[in-house]
């Protein structure tokens, strides 16, 4: 059987946490999981609930301090350098571990800010597809990420509070 490669995109809410869905899913089958989360922080719910599961392992990156939005030339190239660096660490955690669904969340997003650069993300995704399933999550996915993909899931908001009433992320719906 030949691994897959699944890529959740777009600009709607749900991205993560359907990635998170099928890395319960395998769990429930006693796989070995390995998620990675690019420029987070970590604390999100499905992050904390699936960490109490043996066989997960967490890639624990260092977070993005500030939005990539505000952040000036300099401050984006040091940050890319950390991210590359990360993601060079990841290759390597997904090659001694050998998980049966790598998740790569928000490797969209860093490639979108060129935090990490094409050819860092396609080696993440080859060392994941030796051992299982890779999941990739991030709005503006780029092309060729999409064409390579065996699944891929455009998420796209028709109706958000955040848009509608302005309001922010809630923990525990949003994070």
């Amino acid at each position: 059987m030949q691994n897959k490669l699944h890529l959740y995109t777009g600009e709607g809410k749900g991205k993560t946490t359907a990635a998170m869905g099928l890395a319960l899913r395998s769990i429930g089958h006693e796989r070995r999981v390995l998620i990675a989360q690019f420029m987070k922080n970590g604390r999100s719910g499905e992050l904390l609930a699936l960490a109490q599961f043996p066989g997960v392992i967490l890639f624990e990156a260092k977070p993005i301090e500030k939005f990539t939005s505000r952040m000036n030339e300099e401050e984006l190239a040091e940050e890319a350098i950390v991210q590359t660096a990360q993601a060079n660490e990841l290759i390597d955690l997904i090659a001694a571990e050998k998980p049966a669904i790598t998740v790569q969340d928000e490797l969209g997003m860093a490639l979108h800010h060129h935090l990490v650069d094409d050819e860092t993300a396609q080696r993440l995704i080859d060392v994941a597809l030796v051992h299982g399933e890779c999941v990739v999550t991030g709005r503006y996915a780029p092309d060729w990420l999409i064409a390579r993909a065996d699944y891929v899931s455009r998420i796209m908001p028709d109706k958000h509070p955040f848009e509608t009433e302005g309001l922010h992320a809630r923990r525990g719906i949003e994070w």
